[in-house]
Parts: C-alpha cells; structure tokens; sequence
C-alpha cells in the first residue's frame, strides 16, 4: 500500500462547531475534515471546478470528487437530523504563506487587516 498524499489547504476554518440551538436532538457529533472543508469552500464559496480544487490541494481529480461527496453528506446528515458537526483532524498541509503571499492559492496576507488574507 502505498503512502497517503497530505493534501494542501489555504484556509483554517474560523468557526468549528455547529449545530442545533436547543441542542442536538441526539448526542451524535459528525466529524468533517480540514480537507473536506477546503473542498467544499473551494467548490460551493469559490466557484471551482472539480479539477481547478485538485490542482490547488495537489491531489487527483477523483480524490476532490470522493472527499466532496462524503462532506457533502455529512453536512446533509447534521442539517436534516440535527446532529452536531465539527471540523477537525486530518492529513494536511497548511498554506505557509512563505513572503506574506501563496503562489498556490494567490493570497497575501495583509499586515493591518485588509483583504482576504488576513490571518
């Protein structure tokens, strides 16, 4: 068998638990990944294509298509029975931002608060 590719990812999420106000209607908790939210912010907020998310995470086209459809029913699962759903864990590696900028994704982060970069 061979070694698991990291898979790159640009943007940590800012908020990392969601679910129900009154609670979840059952004790179960949905886990998302770092990288599956990466795909789904790439797709759903950014507007990728399928293969432009792969060339950005450095991994194979079926790769994207197999980690979109597993987050997208694990969101589907927290939305419609009410569970609690919180990203974390697994195998990544994190934009470095080397310069203040990232050739791959094209962000620079800004050192008073402007733009998209902000970290």
């Amino acid at each position: 068998m061979r070694p698991r590719k990291k898979r790159r990812v640009c943007t940590m999420p800012n908020y990392k638990v969601f679910g129900p106000l009154n609670g979840a209607i059952n004790n179960e908790t949905i886990i998302l990944s770092i990288e599956e939210y990466e795909v789904i912010r790439l797709i759903d907020l950014e507007g990728l294509e399928q293969q432009e998310c792969a060339e950005r995470m450095e991994v194979a086209r079926s790769t994207v298509q197999r980690m979109y459809s597993e987050a997208k029913k694990k969101v589907a699962d927290s939305l419609v029975n009410g569970k609690m759903l919180k990203i974390q864990g697994g195998d990544y590696i994190l934009c470095d931002m080397d310069n203040n900028y990232c050739p791959n994704c094209n962000r620079r982060r800004y050192r008073h608060g402007h733009g998209r970069g902000k970290m």
